[in-house]
């Protein structure tokens, strides 16, 4: 299926990650030009080289999503390299594991302007040209513990589930201009991330990884952790001019593994 976004210009963040880097790679492999944006430079190059070796054309961003001041910047950059930003997948890293409660302010605090503010921050940056072409794609990665909060990730579930209502209201706004605002979720999909909880998991509970590897397979209908190119070709179909009519959505990628409707 030809998705329709060749010549696009895409901004990607958390590029250099497991679901950033695949959802890079799947949008530059329909033909869109990548404006790939992460806070490590190494690991940024690696992605970078593997765009471009594939044919496509990508630009490397060190972006560091709790510098605000650095954002104007970083777009005039994209524009001058390949024009506006026609797709924006919002893919922010996640907080240390921490319950919800005896949290320090100013943890609070850094955590939602890497998480939260960014994204509105940069969304508010592209917009205007989106709107002056009258096609946009806004795309926010956030967690399963928006609709299920997960155990030990206090401040991940709390500040996720705000962009949830941002995303929701600006589909509201922007839907006439031919503006699409969908939210995406990821269950257990085998990324660093995800090896990183279960470590953490297994730490604190006492038990080997492996022993929690396996518990959470069990929860998971489809009998295994979701693989970064399935969420990828999620995110590149709803980034596709197909899903057009597709907007103010949450969007599962998780193997069946969130039990509520």
């Amino acid at each position: 299926m030809d998705l329709g976004i060749a010549g696009k210009t895409a901004l990607v963040f958390g590029a250099a990650g497991g679901l950033g880097g695949a959802i890079a790679r799947a949008l530059a492999a329909e033909g869109a030009r990548i404006a790939v944006a992460d806070i490590n430079e190494d690991a940024l190059s690696q992605t970078v080289a593997e765009i471009r070796a594939a044919g496509a054309e990508a630009l490397p961003l060190q972006w560091d999503l709790a510098d605000l001041s650095i954002v104007e910047n970083r777009i005039q950059a994209i524009q001058a390299a390949f024009g506006g930003v026609d797709i924006l997948v919002n893919n922010t890293g996640g907080p240390p594991p921490t319950p919800a409660a005896g949290q320090s302010a100013d943890l609070w605090t850094k955590s939602f302007q890497s998480m939260v503010l960014s994204v509105i921050a940069i969304t508010d940056q592209v917009l205007p040209g989106m709107r002056e072409r009258k096609w946009g794609r806004v795309i926010t990665s956030t967690s399963s513990g928006v609709v299920a909060p997960i155990a030990g990730l206090g401040i991940s579930n709390a500040l996720r589930m705000s962009l949830l209502g941002w995303s929701k209201t600006l589909a509201r706004e922007v839907g006439r201009d031919g503006i699409t605002s969908n939210i995406v979720l990821p269950g257990r999909i085998a990324t660093p991330r995800i090896t990183f909880l279960d470590e953490q998991k297994a730490k604190r509970e006492g038990r080997s990884v492996e022993q929690v590897s396996a518990e959470s397979v069990a929860s998971i209908p489809v009998g295994r952790y979701g693989e970064p190119r399935e969420y990828a070709s999620a995110v590149a179909f709803l980034a596709s001019t197909q899903a057009a009519y597709i907007t103010g959505s949450v969007i599962r990628v998780d193997g069946g593994l969130i039990a509520s409707i």
